[in-house]
């Protein structure tokens, strides 16, 4: 059971300063929503530059400086935040709340298991990024209307869990709680196909395009929105993918059954067929995302 303390009265330590864990600071820092911020990177220039933004009280690349903290936030790829779980749970103060902000839970969430029982551990995955990383990439108001999912553990108390809450609020995000396994399996198709696609429509553009690169003169503005994730961080995506991989590979596998049926009724130009695809796809797109 941790501790019983506030957001605002609370020490948060954030380990890994790129997008997502400077986005952080600069979000928390900006509303003054906790009482000192620490950041934790292994880049020397990229903790000057944190500093330099005004809202970090302090900044290394020491895993040590966490043991001041009340909350400590693992910003890093997935394989590399199951690596830390170990360490931080022998650096973590009695009571200490250990969250993350990885965008797969099912992995993490069972390396948290085995954490000591003197830390309170809680999974999180902020539904929010751009094809763009590293710190120079951070803003305060990534966050900002975001769903911000917590996947707490059957060990995770009801305070943790209110803390991981207005922490999430506190960034301008909407927190919603799921079961790590389903956030998995929804990511997959949400998330991860998506990148997935993305890839492969540059692979088969390179690939077309190996003889005459004219092909992207005439990319416009629809060939340059369906490829923007292609241009995500291809570690952060890899250790997605890996920890991922069963959800990843039966949504791929079903697409990839989709764009056969449609090649083939492209091929026997059956027109009726493809419209009737076509228009039920744009009527779910319609209902999901309002103009």
């Amino acid at each position: 059971m941790t501790d019983s303390f506030s957001l605002q009265d609370a020490t948060v330590a954030i380990v890994g300063l790129g997008l997502m864990g400077g986005s952080l600071a600069l979000a928390l820092g900006a509303q003054n929503a906790c009482r000192r911020i620490i950041g934790v990177t292994r880049d020397g220039k990229t903790c000057q530059a944190a500093l330099d933004r005004g809202y970090l009280d302090v900044a290394g690349p020491e895993l040590s400086l966490a043991s001041e903290a009340d909350v400590i936030i693992l910003a890093t790829p997935v394989r590399t935040i199951i690596e830390q779980l170990p360490q931080v749970g022998q650096v973590a103060r009695q009571g200490a709340i250990i969250m993350d902000l990885g965008s797969t839970k099912h992995a993490i969430t069972q390396a948290m298991q085995v954490l000591p029982p003197h830390v309170e551990p809680i999974g999180a995955h902020p539904m929010c990024g751009k094809e763009t990383f590293g710190f120079e990439a951070a803003e305060a108001t990534l966050y900002r209307d975001a769903t911000f999912v917590l996947t707490p553990l059957a060990r995770t108390s009801a305070p943790t869990l209110a803390l991981a809450e207005s922490l999430a609020i506190n960034v301008g995000a909407r927190p919603t709680v799921l079961d790590a396994a389903r956030h998995d399996e929804i990511v997959a198709i949400t998330s991860h196909l998506p990148f997935i696609l993305a890839s492969t429509l540059m692979t088969t553009a390179a690939e077309l395009a190996r003889d005459d690169d004219s092909i992207y003169t005439l990319a416009a503005s629809g060939f340059r929105d369906t490829s923007r994730l292609a241009a995500s961080d291809t570690t952060m995506m890899l250790d997605t993918l890996m920890t991922n991989r069963e959800n990843v590979v039966v949504a791929a596998r079903a697409c990839s059954r989709h764009l056969d049926e449609l090649a083939n009724l492209i091929e026997r130009q059956a027109e009726d067929a493809l419209r009737a695809m076509f228009q039920d796809a744009a009527t779910r797109r319609r209902a999901i995302f309002k103009p």
